[in-house]
């Protein structure tokens, strides 16, 4: 043998060997990354803990509100891994977002959300939904509101592990009534406000799925299948703006200001009227300078959209910090008044600090474990475009507005991806309606493609039907783990 050879067999081992070293580093680097994200996850709810015992005082029961401020962080932590997807997935699915810039834009807004105008009262048993004056003491009041709260963040974190976005309403809502049942009995329950909960699991996505397509389909007849599609661009962009801008207004009139200052139904829409107005008025030469040069074709129409598609997201985050932190942190601020006070029927003030728990904690879960219900919500239900993902967002926020007027409970979760399925299934029907109208007019040329067109489904069926069996199965679920936890904790007792 040669020294050639030899040499030629040295460098094919170690050629082999880097392989081998290269598969090694990427298999470990993929398997230690969620247990990074644990560790920082982990990090942050000792933080909180620790960062609550500073404003306890002489509190008698401070191990109890440090514990529940624990708990506090942890739901927190999975409501921003889960619940946040819903406002940054369409914006990311149709690429006008990175998923970096997303996570930036959602942590800035919900934080401001949260802090600025977040809810400073909440009811001492979340929403009515059982009566207070059933429990005995302060005590197991105490015990029921920490079974909620982990019961209600052990049931998200699972469904966010699946890949499943659910409602976090209604996984508290769950979590109480089941804390409720195990403490007081099935008497204790409200049970008018649960029958218009389950109701809201139709209402919801429906009404956000209609509203999508409806707007969906407008686009597509007046602009994309017009002859030139710039100049009904220039028509109707400017309009869709104002009337995003407009709803955006009304919503967080009615929704994302009310700890600054309260405002009826009917002024919030003649706010939204006005700004509406005004904003059609600037984007129209906006509009037509931003469309000079465009070729006359599909493509050039989805630049129109970025920027408002943009806005969208980071008010729908400022909204959904605005009125969703309650979930993290309301049981735990029951917790501290029933703590501090022996107070427990009447309202709780959410204090400052425990708003920053719940803010600084849905940050934190969106960074950490959020890009996966991201991905699912932004480009695995159906495929979202820069049109598509504006006719979502503007669903979202009028079916918000819609629900408050007709007073019904509903999940902003069910509605951002009930308007994601609007959309995929109106793409569906308009493609199939299109397609038999092109066979009509060609007669057998298209008999292959038709066929073809047919057996493709625009909605990828595994999701909705996993999304719709988790939805169902959200507010069982979380009552059956929260009176197993509170029935545990006075076993222990």
């Amino acid at each position: 043998m040669t020294k050639n050879d030899l040499d030629k067999d040295h460098l094919e081992t170690l050629d082999r060997d880097l392989d081998r070293f290269g598969s090694l580093k990427t298999a470990t680097a993929n398997v230690s990354r969620p247990f990074v994200a644990l560790s920082f996850a982990l990090i942050f709810i000792i933080s909180a803990g620790v960062f609550s015992s500073l404003f306890l005082g002489s509190f008698d029961n401070r191990i109890i509100v440090i514990i529940a401020a624990l708990l506090g962080a942890y739901m927190a932590i999975n409501i921003g891994a889960n619940d946040v997807a819903n406002n940054m997935g369409p914006a990311v699915g149709a690429n006008s977002l990175t998923l970096v810039g997303a996570i930036l834009i959602a942590i800035i807004f919900e934080s401001a959300g949260a802090l600025i105008a977040g809810g400073d009262v909440v009811s001492t048993i979340a929403k009515g939904i059982i009566d207070p004056s059933a429990m005995q003491s302060a005590s197991e009041f105490i015990w029921a509101m920490m079974a909620a709260l982990l019961a209600a963040a052990l049931w998200i974190n699972l469904a966010t592990w699946i890949g499943a976005p659910v409602s976090t309403t209604h996984s508290v809502v769950g979590g109480v009534m089941g804390a409720g049942i195990a403490a007081a009995g099935l008497s204790t329950v409200n049970w008018g406000t649960m029958t218009k909960i389950a109701a809201s699991w139709v209402i919801s996505p429906v009404l956000g799925g209609v509203i999508a397509a409806l707007f969906l389909w407008f686009i597509k007849s007046k602009i994309i299948y017009q002859k030139d599609k710039i100049i009904a661009a220039r028509r109707w962009v400017p309009v869709l703006v104002g009337i995003m801008a407009g709803v955006f207004a009304s919503y967080l009139a009615i929704k994302g200001i009310k700890k600054i200052i309260k405002i009826d139904l009917l002024t919030a829409v003649y706010i939204g009227l006005a700004i509406g107005g005004v904003v059609w008025l600037l984007m129209r030469p906006i509009i037509r300078h931003q469309s000079e040069g465009l070729e006359n074709r599909n493509r050039s129409l989805k630049i129109l959209f970025n920027i408002p598609l943009i806005v969208s997201a980071a008010l729908l985050s400022f909204a959904h910090g605005a009125n969703d932190v309650a979930n993290a942190v309301g049981p735990l601020a029951a917790i501290v008044q029933a703590s501090s006070t022996g107070e427990y029927l009447s309202a709780a003030s959410i204090p400052l600090w425990v708003m920053v728990i719940g803010a600084a904690g849905i940050s934190f879960g969106l960074f950490l474990f959020g890009p996966k219900l991201i991905k699912v919500v932004g480009s695995q239900i159906t495929k979202l475009n820069q049109m598509r993902a504006y006719c979502v967002a503007l669903s979202a926020a009028i079916t918000v507005i819609v629900a408050s007027w007709l007073g019904l409970p509903v999940s902003s979760t069910h509605i951002a991806v009930g308007s994601v399925f609007g959309v995929g299934f109106f793409r569906e029907w308009d493609t199939s309606r299109r397609m038999k109208i092109s066979r009509a007019e060609k007669f057998e040329a298209l008999d292959l493609e038709h066929d073809e067109r047919k057996r493709r489904k625009l909605v990828r069926r595994s999701h909705f039907m996993s999304i719709i069996a988790a939805w169902i199965i959200t507010v069982p679920a979380a009552a059956l783990i929260s009176g197993l936890i509170y029935i545990l904790i006075i076993a222990l007792m």
